[in-house]
């Protein structure tokens, strides 16, 4: 493995997350003594390769970078759900002035990115949404980079050792965004962190980074003492100053209209947690899981909706420790949980 945890000042991650993480939020939390992450989902490799050169600008720290594993392309098999969810969706673009966009599949300029991640290479690689090639992944590591998956349960956690991993971030129910299952169609885990942590330790000698619901120092102390090496942050860090989240977003986190949350493939096409608003819950029952057709359908609406302050059509990705998120500088963030966890 070319990255040990134990060299962390501090045991913790800041997680990849589309939409959010920038150069900026990356560099904070390396600089703070933790790893960052930047998120190369939805942006083209030269993007990408941009956003690695601001983050080496802003830190001599390690930093790791997520890719979005290709999904199998059901455009076709679901046309005629996919019209029938512009439907859904029409009011919803109207209502911010907006059109339903284009449902289309594409690979997000996969192996693009893994060809410019080996010719550059930087210390982590991670890969979000199921398995990738064996090869790529021995090409990674031979250019100096971990590679890790992010996983849901055991038989994932197996997989990914048997594809050459060198480590897995174990996600549970209690995580916001995109969950990590490996099957765009299958039901998601409803496990915690601390239970998928607890539950895969047992069949993998891999290192485990726990990821879900963390809002407090003891809830990291819970996933140390679960099995996991290192732990994610991801909600607390949406409503950070660095972050590139929407305002009314970071408003939601704390906001009495959004005291629930709900696991839907509203959005994306694949299942996500978030804060139920107006539109995830018209969604809930109607998305086909299409991925990232569905991504394509919405993202208008999101990006008028983001324009006009209005959360009731935003993703608004959350997790169960949602409640703690603050607008302050991440790094202040940071040294607040680091000072939760020395009283744990």
């Amino acid at each position: 493995m070319h990255f040990e945890f134990s060299t962390l000042q501090h045991p913790i991650v800041g997680a990849p997350m589309a939409g959010a993480s920038t150069p900026e939020l990356a560099a904070a939390i390396s600089e703070a003594g933790g790893l960052g992450f930047i998120a190369a989902g939805y942006k083209s490799t030269d993007a990408m390769r941009s956003e690695i050169e601001r983050t080496r600008s802003l830190t001599t720290k390690p930093f790791g970078i997520n890719l979005f594993t290709p999904q199998r392309q059901r455009s076709a098999e679901l046309a005629d759900d996919l019209q029938q969810y512009a439907e859904v969706l029409a009011p919803f673009a109207a209502r911010v002035g907006a059109e339903v966009g284009e449902p289309r599949f594409n690979d997000d300029e996969f192996e693009q990115k893994i060809e410019a991640l080996i010719a550059d290479p930087i210390a982590i690689v991670t890969f979000t949404f199921g398995a990738v090639a064996a090869d790529s992944i021995a090409r990674l590591r031979r250019a100096g980079s971990a590679v890790g998956f992010t996983v849901t349960n055991a038989s994932e956690a197996r997989n990914a050792e048997r594809l050459g991993a060198d480590f897995v971030i174990a996600q549970g129910a209690n995580a916001g965004g995109h969950r990590g299952v490996w099957s765009v169609s299958a039901e998601p885990n409803s496990k915690n962190a601390v239970d998928v942590v607890r539950r895969i330790r047992p069949v993998t000698e891999l290192p485990i980074v726990g990821a879900g619901g963390v809002g407090s120092g003891t809830d990291v102390r819970a996933l140390l003492e679960a099995g996991a090496q290192a732990v994610a942050i991801g909600t607390l860090l949406v409503a950070a100053d660095e972050s590139s989240s929407p305002e009314a977003h970071k408003d939601a986190l704390t906001d009495e209209r959004y005291p629930d949350a709900a696991v839907a493939r509203t959005f994306s096409g694949r299942y996500a947690r978030g804060l139920a608003n107006e539109l995830m819950l018209a969604g809930e029952s109607e998305a086909p899981g299409a991925y990232p057709d569905v991504h394509y359908m919405t993202a208008p609406i999101r990006k008028a909706a983001a324009r006009r302050g209005d959360a009731s059509l935003l993703a608004l990705w959350a997790g169960s420790g949602h409640r703690n998120a603050v607008r302050n500088p991440a790094a202040q963030i940071f040294a607040k949980l680091v000072g939760e966890l020395a009283q744990t």
